[in-house]
């Protein structure tokens, strides 16, 4: 069965609604690492990647804003990236494991990045892995290139302030959903199992997930992302916007 742009946009659309359930200052998040990229990208045509790109949520706000830019989407999701295909313009999805060395390789860059942002996607990395990835994107962004983050990165385990931050963000959470989430990450995925359109691409995508060891919450403090970042040669290593504990993390590589 033909996965149409319509049929994709629909299940985007309830997506973005799951999403915002975890998320609930989202796409104001969105809007900060949009601005960021179009202020330090210095040409009206940067190219930007987006790791752990899902479905290209971020990727096509970025091209709506930045109708110049080249995205380019690296992710292992055969599902969300053939939704993302199917319902945006102007990304090119790569099929490629940020765990594995090369992967900028495949991705098949034409020149230097100028930026690379990534959200709510590279918690998944245990350290180790997180540090070689942030040492491989150093080597494929322009001097100067910028690294932008937005995820649930805490502060320091058992510290007052990382459970402050926690239950600010329970708070945001419970004002926009006064009634409870919509729709929750294991319901939608309960979902798209059931419609005939997705079998194949669902089945892809659970065959690698039984191979992946994905254990889906490594690198949830912000301490790991910025001693990872720091090893790997960036600098003014700092944070943008935060709301609780969900944050946008921002780095720069040395001119």
């Amino acid at each position: 069965m033909t996965l149409t742009r319509a049929h994709a946009r629909r299940w985007l659309d309830r997506w973005d609604r799951q999403q915002e359930g975890y998320m609930p200052s989202r796409e104001a998040r969105f809007d900060t690492l949009v601005d960021a990229v179009a202020e330090t990208a210095g040409r009206a045509d940067p190219l930007v990647l987006d790791l752990g790109c899902g479905p290209g949520s971020l990727g096509a706000r970025l091209g709506e804003r930045l109708p110049g830019a080249a995205v380019v989407g690296i992710d292992t999701d055969p599902l969300l990236m053939a939704l993302g295909a199917a319902a945006y313009d102007g990304i090119r999805f790569v099929d490629a494991d940020l765990r594995v060395e090369g992967w900028s390789a495949v991705a098949g860059l034409p020149r230097p990045a100028d930026a690379a942002v990534s959200t709510t996607a590279l918690h998944w990395l245990p350290e180790e892995a997180l540090t070689a990835l942030y040492r491989e994107l150093a080597s494929v962004l322009r001097p100067g290139g910028v690294f932008l983050n937005g995820d649930h990165l805490a502060s320091a385990e058992g510290t007052r302030l990382a459970a402050l931050e926690r239950a600010l963000a329970v708070r945001a959470t419970e004002r926009r959903f006064p009634e409870g989430r919509p729709e929750d990450w294991a319901a939608w995925w309960a979902a798209v199992e059931e419609d005939p359109v997705l079998t194949d691409l669902h089945a892809d995508r659970e065959r690698r997930r039984a191979m992946a060891a994905h254990h889906g919450f490594e690198s949830l403090h912000l301490e790991t992302h910025v001693t990872a970042l720091a090893k790997a040669g960036f600098t003014e290593i700092g944070t943008l916007w935060q709301e609780g504990d969900d944050r946008l993390l921002c780095a720069f590589l040395p001119e």
